[in-house]
């Protein structure tokens, strides 16, 4: 994030045109900052080795060649763990997205949403580490109720951590969350690091897909 307070975003597809479309589009917006772009994986990585300032985001088609954006995000996430991924596809098979979530990806948006959803995602994905549209929830809880009956794993929380986790997938941010519990922001984003390693979940939307599994909450 600049000193501005803005977002820099990379946009990785290899659709020329529609790398352009989402570049004007997210030019619109007053909160993004540096915009970068990327034809494939290997642009991608190539790009945020040589960039000065890493980007916040990266926009992330699934579809590319040389380098699809499977392999791409797991390099990423290796190498850059902080860049968050938002993922831009016209795919929505729920085993796809789950599995992808479980890799650490922070969003999933189909290509075919409204602008206003994607100035949401963004702004979610920064404040909350995650964004689901309601409809890729209900997908995913579906998916999870017909597939996942089992638990994901035997994990102990206490009360606290539940508490937290609950408010997590409220969407509540670690500020939010420190107020209705009277905690410290600190404090709260201790409990996350915690809940992250118990789980064995990547980031806070592996906490939802965790939660959900094990029945802590419904989404």
């Amino acid at each position: 994030m600049t000193k501005s307070g803005k977002i820099n975003v990379v946009i990785a597809d290899d659709h020329n045109l529609f790398r352009k479309g989402i570049g004007a589009l997210l030019s619109d917006f007053d909160f993004i900052g540096e915009i970068n772009e990327a034809g494939n994986g290997i642009e991608l990585l190539h790009l945020l080795e040589n960039l000065k300032v890493l980007p916040d985001i990266v926009l992330l088609d699934l579809n590319m060649p040389e380098m699809d954006g499977v392999e791409a995000q797991k390099q990423i996430r290796e190498i850059y763990p902080n860049i968050k991924i938002i993922i831009l596809s016209m795919e929505d098979d729920e085993q796809i997205i789950i599995h992808l979530i479980n890799e650490g990806v922070n969003g999933y948006l189909l290509k075919n949403a409204d602008p206003e959803e994607m100035e949401l995602a963004l702004k979610k994905v920064m404040d909350n580490d995650f964004y689901f549209s309601e409809g890729m929830s209900n997908l995913l809880l579906k998916s999870l109720i017909r597939k996942e009956n089992t638990k994901n794993r035997e994990v102990e929380l206490n009360k606290r951590e539940l508490s937290i986790l609950e408010l997590i997938c409220m969407e509540k941010t670690a500020t939010e969350i420190a107020d209705e519990l009277n905690l410290s922001a600190r404090t709260v984003e201790g409990y996350k690091r915690k809940l992250l390693e118990k789980t064995g979940a990547k980031n806070m939307a592996g906490l939802v897909i965790f939660a959900v599994k094990n029945n802590i909450v419904t989404i």
